[in-house]
């Protein structure tokens, strides 16, 4: 092996599952699988010998199932990065959320059961995660989904003018030396891959005065946002939940876009609200963040405040750029704190970003930016 391989340890007590999984390791150049175990207890033991890179690993198995794994793995302080392989049921949601919780760094939900030949299905998805995690040695959750069908439009639909990058790149301001700014009165945020416990530390940092009501776009799957919300509740000092449609957009509320659901603003006189779609995917993805920045530039102008945060891609990267133009406030997360530097990559690259943070001071320089800007 060379020293660029990814070696992968596989954890689930399915021998078909274990045998699946290291067929898609062993034929993808620069992976390979340094071995296989049925259980918790029996990861512990391989890792008494092996060296991997990174685990796959199943959350339900007898003996010692994936959490309980995760909080020995914890205990010992092993630091090996973790995948989980996850249901779409709404206990392996909740199951998920805690594996995260207890520093798993990303998951793949399983196409159907727990043993299933349709692991193929998830297979590129997976080995991305694992390209991406195999050589970080510290626990980020986030998760990127697959192409989801389309649904028709319903109800409310805002026509947005169309919107052609020019590939110009004006620098950055210097920290302390944004344009001016007034008014401000919704904050919007995009972010993908390394995105939950991303967040899970910026919320948690949040001043519980915190003046501006936050809609967020984390790209996660359907029957796991609800849960998602939940756990980011109970650390942080504002409210968190799964929009819905018609919700308020209010001070100390943050609203998550549902897995598979766009999610929109629209201004109105007293109090602005969301709207929660399901429309044709933007840029690949359903929520997205570039469906999200452009409702915000077109219903709040400059009073709008839009972050592009970690994740793989380019989601949201051009359209943050509309809430530049419109006089609002950008920022983007900086390259070595983003577990892939991709959304926000490209926003720094065509001029969007008005300031970059890093996530230790993105909680901070939110909390500072929004007390000094927002509409009193």
């Amino acid at each position: 092996m060379t020293e660029q391989t990814i070696n992968v340890l596989i954890v689930d007590d399915s021998a078909l599952m274990r045998n699946l999984i290291g067929r898609i390791v062993e034929a993808t150049p620069g992976f390979a699988v340094a071995g296989k175990a049925m259980n918790g207890v029996f990861a512990l033991k391989k890792l008494e010998t092996l060296t991997p890179d990174i685990i796959v690993l199943d959350l339900e198995m007898p003996e010692m199932n994936g959490i309980e794994f995760l909080k020995k793995r914890r205990e010992l302080k092993i630091e090996v990065p973790v995948i989980i392989l996850s249901s779409v049921a709404s206990r392996g949601a909740e199951i998920t959320m805690e594996a995260l919780h207890l520093g798993a760094s990303d998951f793949v939900q399983k196409p159907s059961g727990s043993v299933s030949e349709d692991i193929h299905m998830v297979g590129d998805h997976l080995m991305d995660l694992l390209r991406v995690y195999g050589g970080r040695k510290k626990p980020i959750a986030a998760y990127l989904p697959r192409p989801l069908p389309v649904t028709p439009n319903p109800t409310w639909a805002p026509v947005f003018p169309a919107f052609v990058p020019q590939p110009v790149k004006p620098p950055v301001l210097p920290s302390g030396n944004l344009r001016p700014h007034s008014n401000l009165q919704v904050l919007a945020i995009g972010i993908s891959t390394g995105g939950p416990n991303a967040l899970r530390q910026v919320f948690a940092e949040l001043d519980p005065d915190f003046p501006l009501p936050i809609v967020v776009v984390q790209h996660m799957p359907a029957g796991f946002t609800a849960e998602f919300s939940r756990s980011l509740d109970r650390t942080s000092p504002l409210e968190v939940k799964e929009a819905e449609e018609g919700d308020l957009i209010k001070r100390g509320r943050i609203l998550i876009a549902p897995g598979d659901y766009h999610i929109e603003v629209e201004r109105r006189s007293l109090a602005g609200i969301v709207h929660v779609t399901q429309g044709d995917q933007m840029n690949g993805h359903r929520p997205s963040a570039g469906m999200l920045f452009k409702s915000v530039a077109q219903q709040y102008g400059s009073s709008g405040f839009g972050v592009i945060m970690t994740g793989m891609g380019k989601d949201g990267s051009l359209e943050l750029g509309e809430i530049y133009r419109a006089g609002g406030l950008t920022v983007a997360q900086d390259e070595a704190s983003s577990i892939v530097f991709g959304m926000p990559k490209v926003a720094i690259e065509y001029g969007n970003a008005e300031k970059i943070v890093s996530l230790a001071d993105m909680a901070s320089t939110l909390n500072t930016l929004a007390k000094q800007f927002a509409k009193v």
